[in-house]
């Protein structure tokens, strides 16, 4: 809480009058957002609202024991039933990778949630490897600078925010663990469905950033001033050249 309490200062991701829709997915990360989001409606010294949304994939599947979790703790929440599995029957290649097209299949149905619920933010539970691993990933195969930023507006107004992004993956993990609460794991993933190709970047980034962190223990926290911290006149960009 008190990460998460400096992370919403220095962004001001949540501010008063806010009603934010937070999604749920049931996985550790998402689930330690809801709570952590409950507490902070507690000690805030402002009012804000939030709603938690799961996205149905129409692969029939069951979020009842993910419902009864939220109604146990007072967390208002709602199952978006949508036809994005038949979808992607239609859409989707053999043997391709489809992840991406689930992502902004699932963003949109969140930003269309929010907006039939009338509120002004959405939340995502990504967090610092998350940002450290989508950073190597656009670097490394992509050409890319560029990670999650903690706050940012969508292209129908809607601000998005990250109030996750400053913690570690293990710190949510055990969150859950410490406290016995029931995830949704990767049953839930479409990819188990279909005959394609799984993603293997993110992995590989994931493996290479874990022998790093073991040889350099401090690697996360000087990502986490680099991020803040960017030198944008001593790259190859012509434009921000400063003469």
């Amino acid at each position: 809480m008190s990460k998460l309490g400096k992370t919403n200062a220095e962004f001001e991701l949540i501010e008063e009058g806010d009603k934010i829709l937070v999604g749920l997915s049931g996985g550790k990360d998402s689930l330690t957002m809801i709570h952590a989001m409950k507490e902070q409606q507690r000690r805030a010294p402002f009012k804000f609202e939030f709603i938690a949304a799961t996205i149905s994939y129409g692969m029939g599947e069951n979020y009842d024991s993910l419902h009864r979790h939220c109604e146990q703790y007072n967390i208002p929440h709602a199952i978006v039933d949508t036809k994005v599995y038949e979808l992607a029957k239609e859409k989707i290649r053999k043997n391709s990778s489809f992840c991406s097209f689930f992502s902004r299949m699932r963003r949109g149905y969140l930003y269309s949630a929010a907006q039939k619920h009338g509120c002004n933010k959405v939340a995502l539970g990504h967090h610092m490897d998350d940002a450290a691993e989508s950073f190597f990933m656009n670097f490394i195969y992509n050409g890319q600078m560029r990670s999650l930023a903690p706050k940012y507006k969508a292209e129908n107004g809607l601000v998005v925010i990250r109030p996750l992004i400053q913690m570690r993956e293990r710190q949510l993990l055990a969150f859950v663990e410490d406290n016995g609460i029931e995830v949704i794991g990767d049953e839930s993933c479409p990819a188990m469905r279909f005959d394609v190709k799984m993603p293997h970047a993110r992995a590989s980034t994931k493996e290479m950033l874990a022998k790093m962190e073991n040889e350099f223990p401090t690697l996360f926290v000087s990502l986490n001033a680099a991020f803040k911290n960017i030198s944008v006149d001593s790259f190859f960009d012509k434009e921000k050249f400063s003469i």
